[in-house]
């Protein structure tokens, strides 16, 4: 008798994590990860922030913590931190009742929540998301009952910069209460922004257009150092009176990656507006995981909370965006000193965790192959995956492989 599973076929593999997996299974001496977005120190380490494990040790030897279920919508005091961390603690649309906030299961769980209530109760299916971008938001955004995908340009591989202009013109061309995925900060994987003049722009041809903005805000604080200015863009829309939902993530910032920590932060014009959405997103999560984890959240929320563990925090961001950086200067340089054929400004000019290179797929398997170093074929690379350590030997396999295949001479990969 055959197996009713027979007609299961094989999926394709997930890039990122089969590339980590070629990695762990390496065993040459010099080999460099830098495919999975997670912070490294300078030794090549996970690092766990000192404030975290510090929150950690006093949360274990609270006898009055117990393991009983957050309520389906999550730690209230963990969501209205979240809130105030993302809107801004003074912010009038909070003290007017017209912001909350939804634990959800990390900036992934916040996409998912977020897009099926929007398709189940707003009746939307147009999403946008721009090209090219984080390979999950296609994913999440369909099988949440989205229906249409559409992409707006983003990344000109000439420039290595923003099409800005071709970004206007697909959003101008975009139906109505079409939902725009639109990253808070760093974005991935280009790591280019949009400058507050092109933000202001952006939202012109939004309001107009009636598009409606979802944020995803994985870095914030970990891409510049500091909170408010990664939280500018979400801002700027909340006080143009725009309505909106951003996910957000506690992976990145707080090296929380497996803890799944994250909150749906939802703007309404009208408080009255929020009983009813929050019934309905009870049933949302009801429905997919029931309640969320409260480890994470807890040791988020006691950090936000206090002041002195806050400010702890703050410096391990800070620490964190500006080593970062100087690895970005520290690539750039020593790709000049090589004289690698080319402009490597943009590899400073981008912020956050990655870096889009500019190197075809030939040049990236080329570096795989040969060097042992592990980056997307789309040429993203994780800048954190440098150290003072390995940054040389890097940057003379980057000049290698470009000089050997230079970029005209084979075809781009798709994106």
């Amino acid at each position: 008798m055959g197996s009713r599973f027979e007609v299961v076929e094989q999926g394709p593999p997930i890039e990122v994590f089969q590339l980590n997996k070629l990695f762990i299974d390496d065993s040459f001496k010099n080999k460099v990860n830098l495919t999975v977005g997670a912070y490294r120190d300078e030794n090549g380490k996970p690092w766990v922030l000192p404030v975290v494990r510090k929150t950690e040790e006093q949360m274990a030897a609270d006898k009055s913590l117990l393991h009983e279920y957050l309520p389906v919508l999550g730690l209230e005091q963990f969501s209205a931190a979240s809130v105030s961390m993302l809107l801004g603690e003074d912010n009038p649309v909070i003290a007017a009742g017209r912001a909350f906030g939804v634990q959800t299961l990390s900036g992934t769980g916040g996409l998912r929540v977020g897009s099926e209530f929007l398709n189940k109760h707003l009746k939307y299916t147009t999403f946008y998301y721009s090209n090219p971008t984080w390979e999950n938001h296609h994913l999440v955004f369909m099988n949440s009952g989205f229906t249409t995908p559409r992409t707006y340009r983003y990344w000109d591989p000439k420039t290595r910069a923003i099409d800005f202009d071709g970004l206007i013109e697909d959003l101008k061309n975009a139906p109505e209460n079409s939902v725009i995925i639109l990253h808070a900060c760093a974005h991935n994987p280009t790591g280019i922004d949009p400058t507050h003049e092109q933000w202001e722009k952006i939202a012109d041809v939004m309001e107009e257009r009636k598009l409606f903005p979802f944020f995803d805000s994985a870095y914030q604080g970990f891409a510049s150092g500091d909170l408010d200015r990664d939280a500018w863009a979400v801002r700027y829309f909340v006080k143009r009176g725009f309505e909106l939902v951003c996910a957000q993530s506690y992976a990145k910032n707080f090296g929380l990656y497996n803890e799944r920590v994250g909150n749906l932060t939802i703007v309404m014009s009208d408080a009255k507006y929020v009983a009813p959405s929050k019934s309905q997103l009870t049933w949302i999560v009801r429905g997919m995981y029931s309640n969320p984890p409260a480890h994470g959240a807890r040791v988020v929320a006691t950090v936000l909370s206090n002041k002195q563990l806050f400010d702890e925090w703050r410096d391990h961001i800070q620490y964190m965006s500006s080593r970062v950086i100087q690895m970005r200067e520290a690539l750039r340089s020593e790709l000049i000193k090589l004289g690698t054929p080319g402009n490597w400004d943009h590899i400073v000019k981008q912020i956050g965790l990655f870096s889009y290179t500019g190197l075809t797929q030939r040049q990236s398997e080329y570096l795989i192959q040969e060097y042992h170093i592990y980056l997307l074929r789309t040429g993203r690379i994780n800048i954190c995956g440098l150290n003072p350590g390995n940054v040389e030997y890097v940057a003379k396999a980057i000049h290698d492989a470009v000089t050997k295949f230079p970029a005209e001479h084979n075809s781009r990969p798709k994106l």
